[in-house]
């Protein structure tokens, strides 16, 4: 971590209502802040999140993953925890426990989620993450994590337009795109 990250860190501490509104993560070693996210961006998370069972999983939003090995704390834009998965105080959940994340691209974080934390979520061993873009009008799910570091990858990749079912084996249902809105520009 550099002496501005640090510094960064302190206001932070010292002063967060200055980035309410804000969403901030630390991946591999790097603080990165974005704006708030859209009416599209928000309806597709709440549309998955509506759709994953609680008898038997939480669906948590702005809930900050550790990631072993790795100077991340992603903040999914859904992390997937099973009940009894994890128990205890604090902003972290273990990787370990997280049976599905999903990230919703926006205009800027196409290449986070594509890539940066593709290979961050693998590395963390985490079962499937779901890539959500309203750009490409698909999603992504990948599954299968293999490798370490920057190495890391998802060994199964499939993708689905919006309008048809996404299979989430890994939790027991069939996830309904016909809802999701798409955003207007590309983000690639």
């Amino acid at each position: 971590m550099t002496a501005v990250d640090e510094r960064m860190i302190a206001v932070f501490q010292e002063h967060p209502e200055l980035f309410e509104g804000y969403k901030i993560e630390l991946l591999r070693g790097e603080i990165v802040m974005m704006a708030g996210p859209g009416l599209v961006h928000n309806l597709i998370v709440l549309a998955v999140q509506d759709q994953v069972p609680r008898d038997r999983w939480y669906p948590l939003q702005t809930q900050d993953l550790a990631i072993p090995g790795e100077s991340s704390e992603p903040v999914p834009d859904l992390l997937v925890v099973e009940q009894g998965a994890f128990e205890g105080p604090g902003r972290l959940v273990p990787a370990s426990a997280a049976t599905l994340v999903v990230e919703v691209v926006s205009k800027t974080s196409a290449l986070r989620d594509y890539k940066i934390k593709r290979s961050i979520y693998a590395a963390g061993q985490v079962p499937a993450y779901l890539i959500v873009d309203p750009f490409a009008a698909q999603c992504v799910l990948l599954t299968e994590p293999v490798g370490a570091g920057d190495e890391a990858d998802y060994a199964t990749t499939r993708t689905t337009k919006f309008g048809d079912p996404v299979p989430l084996a890994m939790l027991g249902v069939t996830l309904d795109t016909s809802e999701f809105r798409t955003s207007p520009g590309t983000a690639r």
